[in-house]
């Protein structure tokens, strides 16, 4: 098969090294020829958010897809009424792609999501109560166009562009779903995962799988899986970000309609990766079994403050002697402050060592400029 990823990030790299067990061609179209997948795919350099360009790209496809959803949605419908086919369908990428789109459509479907207002401009009264989340419409990514407006005097800061404006949830924990769906109807989901973010730069810091839940929370889930999948009505893999408030009330954040950085520890944790299952989705096989072996968790490897430029990782010798730890670099060449550079997998017998090999490791290695 041909398959074509829009994206050539970290996420499709990770993907393709799966694949290449299989015999396939991945096509990959980005606009940096040095991106993560140019040199182990067959790589065309091009605009995933150019109509002409994903068209060109897709027209001779057996199936087309997206690791980065920022894409153009209207080429991949024309492509669609061409007869190729697109995971995930371009309408769920349409919604998703749109904050306010993404919201209403929980509204709509009885998803439990954070109370909102939207705002095409700051010329709108402020309806929502402090504090609330301001969630830019479109182009969010990484904790970018996502700010807390706690009071009155933070108005001043709030970006003048269609948002939505969400109330502040009082978080217990963050979860994560990575659930996929094939052709067959066939659908199958990863164990929890608890995400902590770092503070400063509000992207994903390390991950803990599985998380500690109740049974009822767990069937919370459930239930928001479950209605989520239906809703969608699309072939794909999908990452449902959820927060657990303090009350015990399980809400959704949002949803990435691809491959998700909370589920990178499948990699050695689990039976099959959140890669090896996107790319059975792909090819309509049978999913892959994906339970836990063990606890596992991932540590995010990001650019230091104030080192811009080539590359250097330091202390990852130290990393490479531990034995549970297992080091996956994105092939990016140049470092700049709060970039994801690699992540770091760890497995333990249990949560408290997890999260002691975690801490060990995040002060053993450090991502600086040469």
């Amino acid at each position: 098969m041909k398959i074509g990823i829009l994206g050539g990030g970290q996420l499709g790299r990770m993907l393709i090294q799966d694949a290449l067990k299989y015999d396939d061609e991945i096509h990959v179209l980005d606009p940096n020829a040095d991106c993560s997948c140019a040199n182990i795919s067959v790589f065309t350099k091009g605009n995933f958010n150019d109509k002409q360009d994903v068209l060109n790209f897709g027209k001779d496809k057996d199936v087309v897809s997206i690791e980065i959803e920022h894409v153009n949605a209207e080429a991949l419908e024309e492509l669609e009424q061409q007869g190729i086919k697109v995971i995930p369908n371009s309408s769920i990428i349409k919604i998703i792609q749109q904050k306010i789109l993404q919201k209403e459509f929980y509204k709509h479907h009885q998803i439990p999501s954070p109370d909102f207002q939207i705002i095409q401009s700051l010329k709108e009264e402020i309806r929502i109560g402090f504090p609330f989340v301001q969630k830019l419409n479109t182009g969010g990514y990484d904790g970018k166009g996502v700010q807390v407006i706690q009071s009155e005097s933070d108005v001043a800061k709030m970006w003048d562009e269609p948002s939505v404006l969400e109330n502040l949830v009082e978080i217990d924990k963050e979860l994560s779903l990575i659930i996929a769906k094939n052709e067959r109807g066939e659908i199958k989901s990863f164990p929890v995962t608890e995400m902590v973010a770092d503070p400063k730069l509000n992207l994903l810091d390390f991950n803990i799988c599985p998380t500690k839940i109740s049974a009822e929370v767990q069937d919370q889930i459930d239930v928001i899986a479950e209605k989520f999948m239906k809703a969608a009505n699309s072939e794909g893999l999908f990452a449902i970000e959820l927060f657990l408030d303090k009350n015990g009330k399980v809400w959704v954040n949002e949803t990435a309609p691809r491959l998700h950085n909370s589920g990178h520890q499948t990699q050695e944790g689990n039976a099959n990766s959140q890669f090896e299952q996107f790319y059975r989705v792909l090819k309509n096989l049978p999913l892959a079994e994906t339970s836990s072996f063990r606890f596992s968790g991932m540590l995010n490897l990001v650019g230091e403050e104030n080192h811009t430029g080539k590359v250097k990782y330091e202390g990852l010798e130290n990393v490479l002697k531990l034995p549970n730890a297992y080091v996956h670099l994105y092939g990016k060449t140049e470092t700049k402050p709060g970039r994801k550079m690699g992540h770091i997998n760890v497995l333990a017998d249990s949560r408290e060592d997890l999260l002691e090999q975690l801490i060990q490791i995040k002060s053993l290695v450090k991502v600086v400029a040469d």
